[in-house]
């Protein structure tokens, strides 16, 4: 479902783009201010612990986002992602929901922008993520828990499409690797893969 809002969104922003008058292109020294709502999907699983694999999930969250890109050149710009931080709910198959946690993915990587002439104007990156975990909280089962941060790699595509010469919307799609391991009072530690699906819309201004 939030796939499809994305894509019908998408096309919406598009087909306007293709109808608006010619903005200012990007070049180099460009700053891109960009802004809005990212939800984090986590493609999650876990090993060791009581139970099976896979036992432990970790459910999606969304919260307001920040994200700037600097062009070093005309199709190339250094970028990094900030928001306010995420709150998760942990859970354990069969016992829902054990513990929660926030944290924090700063993340920078490159973007490559195929079209930096065009009001619409499709780009790549890739980079690193680097994941903070904090406030975390047992809820049922377990006494307290504990998570190590995380260092990841995270790859990106994303357009953005004019809205007039002041103003463009975004649309983003992130993949982050954010393996964590958990420690509880219980004997064995859990490893964690939270590999969360990031996607974002939002607004952005040219400086």
């Amino acid at each position: 479902m939030k796939h499809t809002t994305l894509f019908s969104t998408l096309a919406a922003a598009i087909a306007l783009g293709l109808a608006s008058q010619p903005a200012t292109a990007l070049e180099k020294g460009d700053l891109l201010l960009r802004f809005g709502l990212a939800n984090v999907s986590p493609n999650d699983g876990s090993s060791g612990g009581a139970g099976d694999n896979d036992a432990v999930g970790v459910e999606d969250d969304t919260q307001p986002f920040i994200n700037v890109t600097w062009m070093l050149s005309d199709n190339l710009g250094l970028d990094v992602l900030g928001a306010t931080p995420f709150t998760h709910d942990i859970t354990l198959e069969g016992s829902g929901k054990i513990a929660e946690t926030e944290q924090l993915p700063p993340t920078v990587g490159l973007q490559y922008h195929f079209t930096p002439q065009s009001n619409v104007r499709p780009y790549v990156g890739a980079g690193i993520n680097y994941t903070t975990f904090f406030n975390e909280k047992a809820t049922a089962v377990i006494d307290s828990i504990s998570l190590d941060d995380s260092w990841g790699l995270a790859a990106q595509a994303g357009v953005d499409v004019d809205i007039n010469r002041d103003w463009f919307f975004n649309a983003d799609l992130r993949y982050m690797q954010i393996d964590t391991t958990a420690k509880t009072n219980l004997a064995e530690d859990i490893d964690v893969d939270i590999d969360p699906w990031v996607i974002s819309l939002g607004v952005g201004m040219t400086f």
